[in-house]
């Protein structure tokens, strides 16, 4: 994590935080980033989501059209990174694996 602190990571985070609805983040982000660098971050949540929940590669691959390297990636920051996939996504309410008894997985 200290990789990516200095001031100018600082106030990108700092201005994120203002932004108090999700028209206010399309807004914010449309002028940001480039549509493929928000499909991306999108993409690597929803691989997130899927990934807590049990999934497979194969099933996840074809219901986000990551690929391997990507869900891979993810998977291994879910396990040994900062947890902060995890910390949005349990204030999200997303359920995890262990939360969903009886499911079954691909």
């Amino acid at each position: 994590m200290d990789r990516l602190r200095d001031r100018t990571v600082d106030q990108l985070f700092e201005a994120i935080l203002t932004l108090q609805t999700v028209e206010e983040c399309y807004r914010f982000f449309d002028d940001l980033c480039t549509i493929g660098e928000v499909q991306s971050l999108a993409q690597r949540l929803e691989v997130a989501r899927m990934l807590r929940r049990g999934l497979t590669y194969h099933h996840i691959e074809r219901g986000t059209g990551a690929s391997t390297a990507t869900i891979s990636r993810v998977k291994r920051c879910l396990n040994y990174g900062s947890d902060g996939y995890n910390m949005a996504l349990d204030r999200m309410g997303e359920p995890r694996a262990s939360d969903e008894p009886g499911t079954v997985h691909e």
